[in-house]
């Protein structure tokens, strides 16, 4: 195994411990239904939890158990599965399609070679010139419909490694592949040689009817009505290769951590180089974000993430995994404009945030004692201990480590602000008020402002004047 650039289990922890209090207000922020998040680190899922509801209707509080349909994070279980089989000698990443689904033979897209596929480089139509099963218009394509679309002639749009261009019609075509090359059906061989191997029991290939109880509703968006409504389950047939897994955030991230080199349960590390090689830009011109072969590879601050993100209608859904650090999150969203990647992308911020500093010297004050969420007439702001080191953020912010103000101790009951923001109050002070409990009961700081634990809002009729 190389060398991991490790971060102490104590900073993720209380990196966690905030990112767990953001995610609750976030979902009641943005009004979105459930949030379910995991966290693995020092080997292990370090934190599992869920907010919000799976059944709006019903009542039905959101656990970190409910399942979520984790749509196109089932790519990287299809390209792991295809190079199982290339290690095991039943097909070559240089092959072409034809080769292993011989009715395509003397057409285009028999033509591509199975890498580019992977890389979604092949050229191939997205969903086909009809695609509104995504809107439940009709049934997914079968195995039947599907192999019509991939004969007909628009289904090839451009030359093979012209640009990045996304296919769920590529990955379903991998998924015949898989079946051609295993002698199985892609769900049976995806459960025994990757699922079963990891021991997971609440990740699957496609939608389990048995299970029905078990999933998370999904929700239709705010962008075109002022309420959600209940979105179905549906199975996704023949694009289950590309779309059909669900999952826990849990069994996620665990699912993920079988990708870190020196973990032989599933590839070999030479394997896992391939899948998580960036190669084509997403977006001409931008390095930013690139695709491997069924893995997304984006760059957050001055880290490289794999991973990859799901939309399926009514959960959208991102894990994203920092290699070098052996940490992943995974969050997951039971609505149809769910801000998954944003707040996926914010935990590794707020990593970032608490290791970017030097440690800072042992204080003789409980720093802890600060820390909390607070309110006055102009919003919310948060104190959290990232690091060892105090900070306030506003959590209204989609990357709330964007704008955080450190906060240094003066006293016990003291603290300087010391962002780089010259709008705000740096180098002012922030006084506390203690109560007998040693619980912060109201806070002087940014622009002179009193604040006070959230816990004690309530909201009056009306703001008025109050005689001091």
């Amino acid at each position: 195994m190389e060398d991991a650039v490790t971060v102490p289990v104590q900073t993720v922890q209380e990196v966690v411990g905030y990112y767990a209090r953001l995610l609750e207000f976030r979902r009641r922020y943005l009004r979105v239904p459930g949030v379910q998040s995991a966290v693995y680190a020092g080997d292990r899922v370090l934190w599992s939890g869920a907010y919000g509801d799976a059944d709006v209707e019903n009542r039905v509080a959101l656990t970190d158990g409910h399942l979520f349909r984790i749509a196109s994070h089932s790519k990287t279980f299809t390209a792991t599965a295809v190079l199982q089989l290339a290690e095991h000698g039943r097909l070559r990443l240089d092959d072409t399609a034809a080769v292993h689904v011989p009715e395509l033979a003397g057409t285009p897209v028999g033509d591509v070679v199975l890498r580019d596929l992977l890389s979604h480089t092949a050229g191939l139509t997205r969903d086909s010139v009809d695609g509104d099963f995504w809107q439940l218009d009709g049934d997914f394509p079968d195995h039947d419909r599907l192999g019509e679309i991939l004969r007909a002639a628009e289904s090839s749009v451009l030359p093979a490694n012209d640009r990045f261009k996304y296919s769920n019609i590529g990955y379903g075509l991998l998924g015949l592949v898989i079946e051609a090359a295993s002698g199985s059906s892609y769900t049976d061989y995806v459960r025994k040689e990757i699922v079963q191997r990891l021991g997971l029991s609440d990740v699957g290939p496609e939608l389990e009817p048995s299970r029905l109880g078990d999933y998370a509703v999904g929700y239709s968006a705010l962008s075109y009505a002022g309420v959600r409504v209940p979105i179905e389950h549906v199975d996704t047939r023949a694009l289950a290769a590309a779309t059909g897994f669900y999952g826990t955030a849990r069994d996620l991230v665990t699912y993920f951590s079988a990708h870190l080199l020196g973990d032989d349960r599933l590839l070999s590390d030479a394997s896992k180089r391939l899948m998580q090689h960036p190669i084509w830009p997403v977006k001409v011109g931008d390095d930013d974000q690139r695709y491997g072969l069924g893995l997304s590879v984006v760059k957050i601050g001055e880290r490289s993430y794999f991973g990859h993100g799901g939309g399926y209608p009514g959960h959208i859904t991102r894990t994203l995994v920092d290699g070098e650090r052996r940490v992943a999150v995974s969050v997951l969203t039971n609505a149809i404009d769910g801000p998954a990647l944003q707040l996926a992308q914010a935990f590794p911020k707020l990593l970032d945030l608490a290791t970017d500093a030097e440690a800072p010297a042992p204080e003789a004050t409980d720093l802890s004692r600060f820390t909390g969420r607070f309110f006055s007439l102009w919003g919310v702001g948060d104190i959290a201990l990232l690091g060892g080191r105090l900070y306030q953020l506003d959590p209204t912010l989609d990357d709330p480590a964007a704008e955080a103000v450190e906060l240094e101790p003066v006293d016990d009951r003291t603290l300087r602000m010391a962002g780089k923001n010259g709008y705000g109050s740096y180098g002012e002070l922030m006084t506390f008020e203690f109560d007998a409990d040693g619980n912060v009961s109201s806070l002087r700081g940014n622009s002179g402002n009193t604040l006070r634990p959230i816990a004690s809002f309530e909201l009056p009729e009306r703001f008025r004047i109050r005689s001091r």
